[in-house]
């Protein structure tokens, strides 16, 4: 079905221990320990050359079980009264190059996603279910809850799904649908009406520039502002239902009325974007210009996770099971080689470029993976296996600053 621009209008709502070892050194006991069960060979019973009393044939000596338990006992409890130090940290809390940020917020809250604003770089902003908006003013150490009084008036339980900053101009949008705009870095936010007849939940939003902004729906819808969201503009002609219908006699496979909803959806810093299907059977491609989503074919027998921009243009894809692949070549692409990773079989949910040739991969079960050739190979950062929780978003304000978000309130932050 053609997709007409629903009259959206706004009114202005302005309102770590040293080894015992390396500090004592070893001394011997008057009888010396054994693990249980083995011998041991007494100073009476060693032969020697010069005295005609020794004999090989001495029957060796055994630690009772009861003398080891006391010797092994009274060492321990020695040393533990003279070094009298700390315990060590929690594994999930020293990470090789990441560190674990403990948020005020319910477990079972979901973070979705995070941004900064451009001018200072220590105030910043995480979403989250629950209608969950927390701030922080220290570059993510510690965060509080804030409070929105426009996105609290009504009886909706809000789930805040993208954030964008461009200079002190902010937008977030959420499910249901909310819009919520600042021109002060977040001091304070106003409510934008928006039209009921806005085809799809509002999934992810980009701020472009002054008062502008483009907002994207998970039935592909993607509208432009710029007039600080008064009114929006469509820049696509159809709904991704109606194009996969008019086109599924091409030969896109799966394509159907009821695949017409994103899984994801990811943006170039250039404005291209690329969306997985649902069902992760295809996925589709736009450009600025272009009158409709272009739907692609996947080339790899598993379905599709996630897809996003490599730094230097091209694409990564995320398979089922975690495969990860990478185009070859730049732009746009059907064209995907598969690259070897140490995923553990458990899912590779995202993929965030730090530098062109820098990335961290997540997944399943605290995955974390960093690649430092543009992606040919990959090492596993174990120090991250404890971690009880699915890594599902990474994400690089610049080279310095990253954070990783998971399931129940699981937040990471880049140390480098």
């Amino acid at each position: 079905m053609a997709m007409m621009a629903p009259n959206i209008q706004a009114t202005d709502c302005s309102n770590l221990i040293p080894s015992l070892t390396s500090l004592f050194p070893p001394r011997p006991l008057h009888r010396p320990l054994s693990l249980p069960h083995s011998r041991f060979i007494s100073k009476a019973s060693l032969h020697h050359p010069s005295s005609p009393s020794s004999s090989s044939s001495s029957p060796p000596s055994l630690v009772s079980r009861r003398q080891l338990i006391s010797q092994t006992a009274s060492l321990s409890l020695s040393l533990a009264t003279l070094l009298s130090l700390p315990l060590p940290a929690k594994s999930e809390e020293v990470l090789s190059e990441w560190e674990r940020v403990y948020l005020p917020i319910d477990p079972g809250v979901v973070l979705l996603d995070i941004a900064f604003v451009p001018d200072d770089l220590n105030h910043g902003f995480l979403l989250g279910t629950r209608q969950t908006i927390l701030e922080t003013k220290d570059g993510g150490n510690t965060w509080t809850q804030r409070s929105i009084p426009s996105a609290e008036d009504e009886d909706f339980n809000y789930r805040f799904n993208s954030i964008s900053f461009k200079g002190k101009e902010g937008w977030i949008v959420g499910k249901p649908a909310i819009l919520l705009y600042t021109s002060d870095a977040g001091e304070s936010w106003e409510r934008i009406p928006l039209s009921a007849q806005l085809p799809g939940d509002m999934v992810y939003i980009k701020a472009t520039g002054e008062k502008s902004a483009e907002m994207v729906t998970d039935q592909g819808a993607i509208y432009v502002t710029s007039n600080r969201g008064y009114n929006w503009r469509a820049a696509v002609q159809e709904t991704v239902s109606a194009t996969l219908n008019r086109t599924v006699s091409s030969g896109i496979s799966g394509a159907s009325y009821y695949t017409g909803t994103f899984n994801t959806v990811n943006r170039s810093p250039d404005g291209r974007y690329v969306a997985v299907s649902s069902r992760g059977n295809f996925y589709l491609t736009w450009e600025p210009g272009q009158p409709f989503w272009q739907p692609h074919n996947r080339a790899i027998a598993r379905r599709i996770q996630n897809m996003g921009w490599r730094a230097d243009g091209g694409l990564w894809l995320l398979v089922r099971g975690g495969g990860l692949f990478l185009s070859k070549g730049t732009g746009i692409s059907e064209d995907f080689e598969e690259v070897p990773v140490q995923s553990r079989g458990f899912g590779i949910l995202d993929v965030g470029y730090r530098s062109e040739e820098e990335a961290w991969a997540a997944g399943g079960s605290g995955i974390l993976l960093r690649t430092t050739n543009g992606g040919k190979n990959w090492t596993r950062d174990k120090a991250a296996d404890n971690i009880a929780a699915n890594l599902y978003s990474v994400k690089f304000i610049n080279d310095k600053k990253g954070f990783v978000l998971g399931n129940d309130g699981v937040l990471l932050r880049y140390l480098g």
